[in-house]
């Protein structure tokens, strides 16, 4: 069993949650940034910003993978 697998094993709901909410709001970032809506300075803001709310730990692993 790797790290991940045990980082993922041992998640209470509430990271779980924030993981998700984590990926959905990067999810539209990615969509902005892919139409120009925002520059890739303010996509990295908004990154480290929801990063820093959600407290993520596997975010990080999945972050040039859209997951949605």
């Amino acid at each position: 069993m790797s790290l991940t697998d045990l980082e993922v094993a041992g998640m209470s709901e509430e990271q779980m949650k924030n993981e998700k909410l984590y990926q959905t709001t990067m999810h539209i970032a990615r969509r902005m940034l892919g139409e120009g809506l925002i520059t890739r300075e303010e996509y990295a803001i908004i990154d480290t910003k929801m990063s820093e709310k959600y407290a993520i730990t596997l975010g990080t692993l999945f972050a040039d993978i859209d997951l949605i």
